[in-house]
């Protein structure tokens, strides 16, 4: 016997859900990533590194699962306004959360080809446990928003994010800086980390964008959390 209207429906907002609790799903996998990607990098802990780098697989599988799941309902729900707003931002979103796993393996890198050496040096660990903590704190403030469709808490990630600007310019500083006996090696990789970190917080803006253009309606080009 043919599915109702009213059950065929019920159904697609089920998907809908499961598919938003997928990408909750992703940001906590993104936040455990980064933040023992930084333990690894600060403890030069490659068991650990080798973890993360592992364990990334599950994320990019989950991006690949919520894209087909995603695209699926486009073709056989031909949906509209809000929905298709969210499906298809499900899918930027997904593709951000990935990359944002992409940066916790290139941090995890960064601590295994420096093994059993850190590749921090002492005078700038604080600096590098500051944006981990940041990184940490934008992981669970993100997960929040998208489950939520949190649009106040997409502004809050902004304002995260430029306290992960500032760390990052101020760690430039200081490699400059002619008081600091920093080798050049040591400069290139804590460059890199700086850079892997601030991406990290740029993606986790790009999500709550995301997540305001779906709750507005406003063109995702047009919208500013900033």
């Amino acid at each position: 016997m043919p599915l109702s209207v009213e059950r065929m429906r019920k159904e697609y907002f089920q998907e809908l859900e499961s598919l938003r609790d997928q990408l909750v799903d992703m940001t906590e996998l993104v936040r455990k990533a980064m933040s023992s990607a930084t333990q690894a990098l600060l403890e030069a802990n490659i068991e650990l590194a080798d973890q993360v780098i592992e364990n990334d697989t599950a994320i990019d599988s989950l991006n690949a699962d919520v894209e087909d799941r995603a695209l699926e309902l486009i073709t056989l729900q031909a949906p509209v306004a809000t929905d298709l707003r969210v499906l298809i931002s499900g899918m930027r979103i997904a593709q951000s959360l990935e990359r944002m796993g992409d940066l916790a393996v290139h941090v995890a890198r960064a601590a295994r080809m420096r093994y059993p050496r850190t590749a921090v040096p002492p005078e700038l660990r604080f600096t590098i446990e500051q944006m981990g903590a940041i990184a940490e704190l934008i992981s669970a403030k993100t997960a929040e928003v998208v489950k939520d469709g949190d649009v106040q808490g997409a502004f809050e990630l902004a304002e995260i994010d430029d306290d992960m600007d500032e760390l990052h310019r101020s760690l430039f500083i200081a490699i400059l800086s002619p008081d600091r006996d920093v080798s050049i090696e040591a400069a290139i990789d804590v460059t890199l980390l700086s850079r892997y970190y601030e991406r990290y917080a740029d993606h986790a803006v790009t999500i709550g964008k995301r997540v305001v253009h779906i709750a507005t309606g406003e063109p995702y080009a047009a919208t500013s959390i900033d």
